[in-house]
């Protein structure tokens, strides 16, 4: 009997899931409206013949219903469509299930990795304490904001002490300020309590890995930098060299083109012309980009071999922010190499190509 493929796109609410099923030729051969429920979602995957493809959209619910479907289907792929133009026409649920099952019948899907459970604690763990910090991060400069809409100078970090506060409230003019501003402030204390515990229960998972220690020996890559760098990337193995791995912590340099040939006695020869530079690009994981862009920053103020390599390049010629982006480049490049081969950081190495 004949193998059959199909191709399943999911349009993944809260409450429901709509479901688009296409077969090879690309015809839609069936719809379902499901409850996003495991039981529901697990009935209709065990239902279907053949070799199952599905693909939906990351979100809240990706990496459970990732999770869910892998023993289920022959490929599971998790797309960003984020920042795509919109097509043109109404918007509508099974519109864009069908636009999903169409895409990946064309392998016109950007897949995003999910990957498997591994280290899946410290995820949860770094999540935590990033939460804190950014919430801790956004009640401050509510609270600056607060006194400078009102023309007050509030420059420092004397407003979030406890010892100041009275005397902070009392320069607000109306109680309304007053209470939004001492609301912030019990939102900054009780954060400031929290982000300790979140960091040394994600620190201590981190050094139970058997890389922690490895990741470790890299100057400058300190428990927290280390511990969310594991839980962030989750293995090596996702980038097949440092390019790519340049691409996702956002250090890839974003060139542009055009006209690039010339006849020239009947025949097509490429220009002579530098492609035009565009800044970096703009897909990125944050997570990474500030580990290795902090790193970078934290080893010019004090003396090493990466220090030496900056002064290297700037007598050299190059320009001081591209001598940044390269010495970040390397810290990324060298923490995946030896990610990869399990080997401590030695100095020599950073004349090597690593990768």
């Amino acid at each position: 009997m004949k193998r059959t493929t199909k191709y399943v796109g999911l349009d993944v609410h809260q409450a429901t899931t709509i479901a688009s099923v296409r077969d090879r030729g690309g015809r839609v051969i069936a719809r379902a409206i499901l409850p996003t429920e495991a039981t529901a979602l697990t009935d209709f995957f065990q239902g279907m013949r053949g070799s199952v493809n599905v693909a939906f959209e990351e979100g809240t619910q990706a990496q459970w219903l990732h999770d869910l479907l892998v023993p289920l289907t022959h490929a599971v792929t998790v797309c960003n469509l984020r920042g795509e133009p919109r097509r043109p026409g109404n918007k509508a649920d099974v519109k864009d299930a069908d636009d999903v099952s169409r895409r990946l019948l064309k392998g016109d899907l950007r897949s995003v990795y999910h990957g498997s459970s591994d280290r899946r604690l410290l995820h949860d763990y770094s999540r935590a304490y990033l939460n804190a910090l950014e919430d801790s991060t956004r009640a401050m400069q509510r609270l600056k904001a607060l006194y400078r809409a009102r023309g007050i100078s509030v420059a420092g970090e004397r407003v979030y002490s406890a010892e100041h506060r009275e005397e902070w409230l009392n320069r607000l003019p109306d109680r309304g300020a007053r209470l939004r501003a001492e609301l912030l402030m019990m939102q900054i204390d009780l954060l400031r309590q929290l982000r300790p515990r979140a960091q040394a229960t994600m620190v201590r998972e981190a050094r139970r890995d058997p890389v922690y220690e490895i990741l470790r020996s890299i100057p400058f890559f300190g428990p927290i930098r280390v511990a969310l760098l594991i839980a962030t990337m989750k293995t090596p193995w996702r980038f097949r060299t440092k390019r790519n791995l340049w691409g996702y912590a956002g250090l890839a340099v974003v060139t542009e083109t055009s006209a690039e040939y010339a006849y020239v006695h009947g025949r097509p020869v490429r220009r002579r012309r530098k492609p035009l530079t565009r800044g970096l690009n703009q897909n990125y994981n944050r997570v990474m980009k500030n580990i290795f862009k902090g790193s970078a920053a934290a080893a010019l103020g004090r003396p090493g071999p990466f220090r030496d390599m900056y002064d290297r390049m700037i007598r050299g010629g190059m320009r001081e922010d591209m001598a940044r982006l390269t010495l970040a480049r390397k810290f990324a490049a060298v923490a995946l190499r030896l990610w990869k081969r399990g080997e401590l950081f030695d100095a020599t190495m950073l004349t090597v190509q690593s990768g």
